[in-house]
């Protein structure tokens, strides 16, 4: 006899499928109690309390990870001023960035709409030492805080310059503008990027480079008369070259004067002033004799002084020297070169030959009242040529020779 077979109630089942599912569930890392609260212990967890999640989960969704680009890098070493200090990221949003010197000088900045990119308004300093540090919050709340560090270029790398004429000064159509550096340059053509020149007259002019500290800049012809020149230098954080970073920004404006240019004659001892091309005066002069004959060419006249003194010394003249003549005091002397011709009042002992004969070392000596209106009526960026000697040019960087050298000689 077979035993009785009583039948399955359909409840039963429907229990044993629900108790394995749960035993599967359970055993999948402990997600169970986040995902059934209607039979874990817990409510769900706040994902922003929780670690990151970089991997899929059973069933809460994957945090990516904030992306960081920073600039300058932790650690970086002699880093330009000049260049950008910025945090973007990815994956999240910035909510606040300090940039702070060692000194204790916050560096402004500001964060951009989105929340994604910090860039720094204000300029770093040379030769210190930057703490910058963030804060990023990620997607779903959580928020870091990073610290890095960074320095800039050291004081040996920091390069300045002189410029002249300086800004606010008054000066005749053939003053040149000159810049010399404090470093060699090697990089000529990003320093002159860096410089924009105007004339109110519109001329353009050309950057001439007399050696790798000094360039100059002048149009080719003279600057109009009555013309203001501006120079706008851009060169903080411009690489001059071996490593060497320009530390400045400079600015200046130059009026140009009336057009004065004289033309002194050794062969006729004259002296002949005129103004916006028209002649105002002519003067007897005593210049330079055989063995020291004028300068040829174009001189621009340089620093004037009422009275001064010249030693013969200067000029490499010895006591036994039959030109020596010792030191003496000299009225209204105008420089022509750096190395000691000038325009000045003769002295007594040659007063007998202005007009007639030449005597000088090389200067252009007048009678008194001549010298003093010469001194009166002419300054610096002024312009002399001196005519019919038979001396030599003067070095062009003896003065402000620029005007000797040809124009296409001169913009190459």
């Amino acid at each position: 006899m077979e035993p009785e077979v009583k039948p399955r109630r359909p409840g039963r089942t429907k229990t044993i499928l629900v108790v394995v599912a749960v035993c599967l569930l359970a055993a999948v890392g402990g997600v169970f109690a986040a995902v059934a609260p209607g039979i874990a212990r817990g409510a769900i967890e706040s994902e922003a309390g929780s670690a990151v999640r970089s991997s899929p989960g059973v069933a809460l969704p994957v945090i990516a990870p904030v992306k960081l680009d920073a600039a300058p890098a932790n650690g970086a070493k002699q880093v330009n001023p000049a260049a950008p200090v910025s945090l973007k990221v990815a994956n999240g949003t910035i909510e606040r960035v300090t940039l702070t010197s060692t000194a204790g000088e916050t560096v402004e900045g500001s964060i951009d709409a989105g929340g994604t990119a910090w860039t720094a308004a204000g300029a770093l300093k040379f030769n210190t030492d930057y703490s910058y540090t963030y804060v990023v919050k990620d997607s779903a709340g959580r928020e870091t805080s990073t610290t890095q560090t960074f320095s800039t270029v050291s004081s040996s790398h920091e390069a300045d310059a002189a410029i002249y004429p300086l800004d606010g000064m008054k000066v005749g159509v053939g003053q040149p503008l000159q810049i010399i550096f404090s470093e060699p340059v090697l990089n000529r053509d990003a320093v002159e990027k860096a410089i924009t020149i105007t004339s109110s007259a519109g001329q353009v002019g050309a950057f001439h480079w007399y050696s790798d500290t000094m360039v100059r800049y002048r149009a080719e012809n003279f600057w109009a008369a009555n013309s203001t020149i501006t120079m706008d230098m851009k060169l903080f954080g411009v690489d001059l070259g071996n490593g060497q970073i320009a530390n400045f920004n400079k600015k200046a404006n130059v009026a140009i004067g009336d057009k004065k240019v004289a033309v002194a004659d050794a062969a006729a001892h004259t002296f002949t002033l005129s103004v916006n091309d028209q002649v105002v005066k002519t003067l007897p002069v005593s210049m330079g004799d055989k063995r020291f004959p004028s300068a040829r060419g174009y001189g621009v006249l340089m620093e004037k002084k009422r009275y001064d003194h010249f030693r013969a010394s200067s000029i490499g003249l010895k006591p036994d020297d039959p030109a020596y003549y010792g030191d003496v005091d000299v009225e209204y002397t105008i420089r022509l070169t750096l190395s000691g011709a000038y325009i000045h009042q003769a002295l007594p002992s040659a007063f007998p030959f202005i007009g007639n004969t030449n005597v000088s070392h090389g200067c252009i000596g007048f009678a008194p009242d001549g010298a003093a209106w010469v001194f009166d009526n002419m300054g610096t960026g002024d312009v002399v040529q001196i005519i019919n000697t038979e001396g030599d040019y003067a070095a062009h960087t003896d003065g402000f020779g620029d005007w000797n050298i040809p124009w296409g000689e001169y913009n190459n």
